[in-house]
């Protein structure tokens, strides 16, 4: 438990980051998918994908994130 608090506080300089101060996350460990939404709903009116990441927008603003194969960026 302690290495997972370590790895949580790590990434605390990259969520401040983010675009929203609300963050909704989801995981379909079958598919392996990690869903972030940083609005909700998304209503998202486009999709951009770069390898095994679609990043979803409206408009210029970023909604969320679907990472494909999420396991591969952890353990």
């Amino acid at each position: 438990m302690g290495e997972v608090k370590e790895e949580l506080l790590e990434s605390v300089p990259y969520l401040l980051k983010m675009p929203s101060n609300r963050i909704w996350v989801d995981y379909d460990e079958e598919g392996d998918v990690l869903y972030i939404s940083f609005q909700k709903p998304q209503h998202a009116d486009d999709s951009e994908m770069k390898e095994n990441v679609i990043y979803h927008y409206r408009g210029n603003d970023l909604v969320g994130i679907t990472v494909v194969g999420a396991k591969k960026y952890g353990v």
